[in-house]
């Protein structure tokens, strides 16, 4: 069985991002190692052992491969990840009251219910939650 272990995120600012996905989405941090440098390797995961074997890498986003990617997604308004939860409209309710900017607020598609939310850092992410 193939499982995945880590995915990454290209990010303008490691540790803003570090304090985004952590003290506002609710992340936990499961590496945080200065490399030297001013370089940062920087891992989230979902907290209170959910997923305990997954990660999300908070990657640099300069570079000639991550800056042209980053800016074609967010030219067509795409997110660069996908979040499950359980219940949208109270996730969509506290994060916006956390000063939040959703570019797409709760909607229905298909079986699942979405919304997309700038995470600061330079990138949309979708919330999803199925329907049912």
């Amino acid at each position: 069985m193939i499982k995945v272990a880590m995915t990454s995120v290209y990010v303008d600012d490691v540790a803003e991002a570090h304090a985004f996905y952590t003290d506002v989405l609710g992340f936990e941090t499961r590496l945080n190692m200065d490399l030297g440098g001013g370089t940062l390797f920087v891992t989230v995961g979902a907290a209170e052992g959910a997923q305990p074997d997954l990660q999300l890498l908070l990657e640099p986003g300069q570079g000639p491969i991550a800056e042209p990617y980053r800016r074609a997604l967010r030219e067509a308004e795409l997110p660069c990840i996908v979040f499950s939860v359980d219940d949208i409209e109270a996730e969509y309710e506290r994060l916006s009251g956390l000063g939040v900017h959703f570019p797409q607020g709760p909607q229905e598609q298909g079986p699942v219910i979405t919304a997309v939310l700038d995470d600061t850092v330079g990138n949309y992410v979708q919330l999803v939650q199925e329907k049912g």
